[in-house]
């Protein structure tokens, strides 16, 4: 349908995986999963509930009647009992005992935990996607010097690979965080109207260990743990809010590497990936923009943003439950996901195509690299007695007018030729240039890169082995 609007996070960013998590027949399917493992428990605990309604359910688990559920809620105004009735249209036997002792929050809150577990993994596999691509990238440049930058001022250099651990480290803290989140999932399990259980204590005549058993049953039957301990109507809104959180720092990550590469591409040093036929500018045939990269930030600001909208919802939740959480979330936590979701593409797929200039790199190196030997000429001219303050003021008197022989004339660095002709230094200028070979003046960063992926990377790969293998695909 063009005539309606329709997210552009569904229609242009995120994958067709991310989008069924979040899609009707996910939702309305898991609803009839959980009625059918409620329904299961209550009879292996002595309800009146038969193995032939459960099979009846179980027949039409998958078989969505959406238009018989959709005239329903039409009359009743109520999506969960419209289902209830749909599912009860597909099976008159089972009727009766469909959603017997819950509130709707029994679907709805368990259905948005196990969604945000799945959205959470496949989060996850994304996220080990991007390392190990990176990981080939750090490896393929460790030793490759360049200029580093503070303030994006030129400093003390680094390499290219070395560049590339500090995006993985921030990765490897997101997927920390994804992994203590999915560590501790926990169903709301059927807690009742206020979270007393009192409609199952009723059930079962009283017996409060069949009602926590019943919690135990359907949390195993989902594939979790435990469910939560306590709760009001729906579990904490906190949940929400942690999830959020995880997102957001993943587009904060992202973010910050989308920015370096954008910076890059104005260097000339790295470029993200420009297909053949691609276009930069309608106006401007020759430009090639770095538009992916910049998607990247525009998609982090949004979750950046949007991470605040359940952080507000569960501060703001009355007693044991409100109704104001309901329609947020609908929207803030899917599209955060969608985001994260064509976030992660987009950073798989600039990382795997990066392109690197090697002479514009060293160019621009060699041009800012006698500034920063001046500490080395400093301490090779003190071991041979010179004054470490008279000669440290003779190089900022050199490197001042050097730079404005650069900035003011357009002019050549001649620093060097300036402490050569300076006897204070005794030193020539064929010296001072063996000084100046890049690879002296990264330190230990060709190490560290070797270290960072052998020692912390590498496990983490192993761990996921078989996971993140595929290449990414965007869709414009």
């Amino acid at each position: 349908m063009k005539d309606t609007y329709e997210s552009p996070l569904s229609s242009r960013y995120a994958s067709k995986e991310m989008k069924f998590l979040f899609s009707p027949d996910m939702k309305f399917r898991t609803w009839r999963r959980l009625w059918i493992a409620l329904a299961e428990a209550e009879k292996e605990l002595g309800l009146p509930v038969t193995q032939e309604q459960i099979d009846e359910m179980k027949q039409h688990q998958d078989e969505i009647n959406y238009e018989v559920a959709q005239a329903r809620e039409k009359e009743v105004r109520h999506d969960v009992m419209a289902h209830v009735y749909a599912f009860g249209v597909q099976c008159p036997k089972a009727a009766p005992i469909i959603h017997l002792g819950a509130t709707s929050c029994y679907v709805g809150d368990n259905t948005d935990v196990i969604v945000m577990t799945e959205a959470l993994r496949l989060v996850r596999d994304k996220l080990v996607r991007v390392l190990r691509v990176l990981s080939g990238f750090a490896e393929e440049y460790r030793s490759l010097p360049t200029l580093a930058f503070t303030h994006f001022q030129p400093a003390q250099p680094t390499t290219v690979g070395k560049r590339a651990t500090l995006w993985m480290q921030d990765l490897l803290m997101d997927l920390e965080d994804v992994e203590y989140q999915l560590g501790k999932a926990k169903l709301l399990g059927s807690k009742g109207t206020t979270g007393t259980q009192a409609s199952f204590l009723e059930l079962f005549d009283g017996d409060h260990e069949k009602v926590k058993a019943l919690d135990r049953k359907i949390a195993e039957k989902m594939g979790y743990e435990a469910c939560f301990p306590v709760s009001g109507q729906t579990y904490s809104r906190k949940l929400d809010s942690q999830v959020l959180a995880v997102l957001s720092g993943i587009a904060q990550s992202a973010a910050k590497f989308s920015n370096d590469i954008r910076l890059l591409q104005h260097l000339k040093e790295v470029e993200e990936p420009f297909e053949k036929h691609q276009i930069g500018s309608s106006a401007m045939a020759y430009k090639r923009n770095p538009m992916r990269s910049e998607r990247i930030a525009s998609l982090a600001r949004y979750v950046i943003a949007d991470s605040l909208n359940p952080a507000m919802t569960a501060a703001t939740q009355w007693f044991e439950r409100t109704l104001d959480d309901s329609a947020n979330k609908r929207v803030s936590v899917p599209e955060a996901f969608l985001a994260v979701d064509g976030i992660l593409e987009l950073y798989a797929n600039v990382a795997d195509g990066l392109v690197v200039y090697p002479k514009v790199i060293e160019q621009h190196l060699r041009r800012e690299l006698p500034f920063m030997a001046t500490e080395n000429i400093l301490m090779d001219a003190v071991k041979r007695g010179g004054d470490r303050q008279q000669l440290h003021e003779r190089i900022r008197v050199h490197s001042m007018a050097a730079s404005r022989v650069v900035k003011e004339e357009g002019g050549e660095n001649d620093l060097l030729s300036r402490i050569a002709a300076d006897p204070a230094f005794g030193v020539t200028q064929e010296e001072l240039g063996q000084l100046l070979e890049p690879s002296k003046f990264v330190g230990r960063a060709p190490q560290q890169v070797e270290e960072f992926l052998c020692g912390t990377v590498r496990p983490v790969l192993d761990r996921y082995q078989g996971v993140g293998c595929e290449k990414a695909e965007i869709n414009v």
